[in-house]
C-alpha cells in the first residue's frame, strides 16, 4: 500500500472515532491508536475515570465498567467506613453487657439461697457466676481487640482505594476501546456523552452505595434504620408501635380469602357443573378400566397398541400390564391411567386449537404468552390451593390441578410448529386454490406435526408427575401409594408404585408416538 493510502486510511479510522467519541476526540484518537499498535499492555491513563470512576462509566455508556467498579469500589469503601465510624467490637460489648446483667441475677440468687439455708444452692450459683465471669472477660478483651483494628482497617481501605483508582485509570481506555470496536460493528452502541446515561447511574449508586454502607458498617442495623424511619424499613419496631409487614400481609390475605369466598359463593353452580362434567368422564374410565376382568382389559389395549403403534409397543404393553396385574396394582393403576389420560386428553383438546390460534395470531400469543409463563412457574403445590377452594378434594379437582398444570407445553408447541411452516409452502398452497380450512389442515398442521407431537409427550409426563401430587387433596390412585410410603418411609413399596406410574405413562406415551409415526409413515 503506498503512503498515501496509508495516509487515507489513518484519517478515515480518526474521523471514526471522532465520530464516536464526540469530545475529547484528539485524546481518544491518541490512546485507541496506542492501544490498537501495542501488543503487550498499553499503559493508557485517562484521569477522568480514575476521578469520577463508575459515573465515568455510566457518562460514556461503558456499563462493564461502570457495574465492576461501582462493585470494587463499595467494597473499598465499606472498609473505609468500619475504620472511621464503624462500631467495632459492638457485638462483643453486647454480648458482654448481657452475661454482666446475668451474673448479677445468678449472685442475687446465690444470697437468697444462702439467706434461705440451702448453702449447697448458693454455691452452685456463685460457681456458675464465676464461670460466666471468666466468659463476660473473654468477651471484653475480644471488643478490645476488635476496637484497635479500626486503624488497621482504614489503612487497608486507603491502600484498596488508591489500587483501584490506579486500576480504572489504566483500564478505562482499554474497556472504552472494545466499546469503540463493538460499535463499528453494531452502530446501536452508544457514543459519545449521554447525560441520561450518567443520571441513570448516579440514580443506581445512590440506591446500592448508602443502604450497604450503613449494613456493614453500623453495629444492629436493623433496630437503627427501624428507628429513623418509624418501623418502614428494619425490623425492630413491635408491629403495634407501626402497622407494617405482618399486618400487610395479614390484610392481604384477608382480602384473598374474601375474594376467593366470594368466587366460590356467587360461583358456585359453575364450578360444580365442571366437578360434575370430569366426574362423569372419569367414572365412564373407570367402569371400562376397573370393572370390565383386568385380562380383557389387558388384550383390548395391547391389540390396540399393537393396530396403532407395532408389535414393539403392543409387546412393551402386554408386559406393563403383566407387571400391574400380578403385583396387586391394577385397580389403582386404572385409577391413574383414568387420571392421566382424562387430564391429558382435556390438556390435547383444549390447547392444540389454542396452539394453532397462538401460532397464526402474534398479538393473541403476546397476551397468552405471560398467562402461560404464570401456569408452567408457577410451584405445583400452589395449584392445589385455588382448586380445593372451589372444587373441594378428590378425583375431579385432581384433573384439573393436571390440566393447569400440563396445558402450556401442548400450547406452546403447537404454536412453534405453526410458526416454523415456510412462508412459501403456504404461498404456493394458497395459490393452487387451497381454502384457509384446506391450509389448516393439509398443510399446516401435518408440518407442524412434529412439534405438536413432542408437546403431547410433554403434557402426557407433566400430567402424571402433577397427578401424584393430586394425591395430595384426595385424587387416590398410584399417587397416594407414593404418599404412603414416603410418610411411613417404605421404600420398597415406594419403588414399586414409582415402576407401576413409569409403565402407565410409557404405555400411553409409546401409544400416541407409534400412532403418529406409523401414519407419517404411510403419508
Amino acid at each position: 500500500m503506498t503512503d498515501t493510502g496509508l495516509e487515507r486510511g489513518a484519517s478515515t479510522l480518526d474521523a471514526s472515532i471522532g465520530e464516536f467519541t464526540k469530545e475529547n476526540e484528539q485524546y481518544y484518537t491518541a490512546e485507541f491508536e496506542k492501544i490498537q499498535g501495542t501488543t503487550g499492555f498499553p499503559w493508557s491513563w485517562n484521569t477522568m475515570a480514575a476521578v469520577f470512576g463508575p459515573l465515568w462509566g455510566a457518562l460514556r455508556g461503558a456499563w462493564g465498567f461502570f457495574w465492576t467498579f461501582l462493585v470494587l469500589e463499595l467494597f473499598v469503601l465499606v472498609q473505609l467506613g468500619r475504620g472511621l465510624w464503624g462500631e467495632l467490637g459492638a457485638d462483643q460489648l453486647a454480648r458482654y453487657d448481657r452475661l454482666v446483667a446475668n451474673i448479677a441475677k445468678r449472685e442475687q440468687q446465690a444470697a437468697e439461697a444462702l439467706a434461705a439455708g440451702d448453702a449447697a444452692d448458693s454455691e452452685a450459683k456463685l460457681k456458675i457466676a464465676s464461670n460466666l465471669k471468666k466468659v463476660a472477660e473473654t468477651a471484653k478483651e475480644q471488643a478490645a481487640e476488635a476496637a484497635t483494628e479500626g486503624t488497621t482497617i482504614l489503612l487497608t481501605g486507603l491502600v484498596l482505594l488508591v489500587l483501584v483508582k490506579l486500576l480504572e485509570g489504566f483500564y478505562a481506555n482499554i474497556a472504552y476501546e472494545k466499546q469503540y470496536l463493538r460499535w463499528r460493528a453494531s452502530p446501536g452502541v452508544q457514543a459519545g456523552t449521554s447525560r441520561a446515561s450518567v443520571a441513570f447511574g448516579a440514580v443506581l449508586m445512590i440506591a446500592i452505595w448508602p443502604l450497604t454502607l450503613f449494613r456493614f458498617t453500623v453495629a444492629d442495623p436493623d433496630a437503627k434504620l427501624s428507628a429513623m424511619t418509624n418501623g418502614f424499613l428494619g425490623g425492630s419496631i413491635p408491629i403495634t408501635d407501626f402497622p407494617v409487614k405482618k399486618e400487610y400481609f395479614g390484610a392481604l390475605a384477608k382480602l384473598g380469602d374474601a375474594g376467593f369466598d366470594w368466587l366460590a359463593n356467587n360461583f358456585g353452580d359453575v364450578f360444580d357443573g365442571i366437578t360434575a362434567g370430569i366426574k362423569a368422564v372419569l367414572d365412564g374410565l373407570e367402569i371400562i378400566l376397573i370393572q370390565t376382568p383386568w385380562p380383557v382389559v389387558m388384550v383390548v389395549i395391547t391389540v390396540m397398541a399393537f393396530r396403532l403403534a407395532g408389535i414393539r409397543v403392543a409387546i412393551f404393553t402386554a408386559a406393563s400390564l403383566l407387571y400391574l396385574a400380578f403385583m396387586g396394582l391394577w385397580e389403582i393403576s386404572m385409577i391413574t391411567v383414568a387420571l392421566i389420560g382424562a387430564g391429558a386428553f382435556l390438556c390435547v383438546l383444549f390447547g392444540i386449537p389454542l396452539g394453532i390460534w397462538f401460532g397464526k395470531s402474534k398479538r393473541a400469543y403476546t397476551f397468552a404468552e405471560p398467562v402461560l409463563d404464570f401456569m408452567q412457574t408457577m410451584p405445583a403445590f400452589v395449584y392445589l390451593i385455588p382448586i380445593i377452594a372451589f372444587f373441594g378434594t378428590g378425583k375431579p379437582p385432581g384433573v384439573l390441578a393436571t390440566i393447569i398444570f400440563a396445558m402450556p407445553p401442548v400450547i406452546r408447541l403447537t404454536a412453534l410448529g405453526m410458526r416454523g411452516v415456510p412462508e412459501a409452502t403456504k404461498e404456493a398452497a394458497v395459490a393452487f386454490g387451497c381454502s384457509k380450512w384446506q391450509l389448516l389442515r393439509n398443510v399446516e398442521i401435518p408440518l407442524a406435526m412434529p412439534s405438536i407431537m413432542t408437546g403431547i409427550n410433554q403434557t402426557i409426563l407433566m400430567s402424571l408427575s402433577m397427578v401424584v401430587i393430586a394425591s395430595l387433596i384426595g385424587a387416590e390412585g398410584l399417587g397416594a401409594l407414593i404418599l404412603e410410603a414416603l410418610q411411613y418411609a417404605a421404600k420398597g413399596q415406594g419403588l414399586l408404585g414409582g415402576l407401576a406410574i413409569l409403565f402407565c405413562a410409557m404405555v400411553i406415551d409409546r401409544i400416541a408416538q407409534g400412532m403418529y409415526r406409523r401414519s407419517a409413515g404411510k403419508a
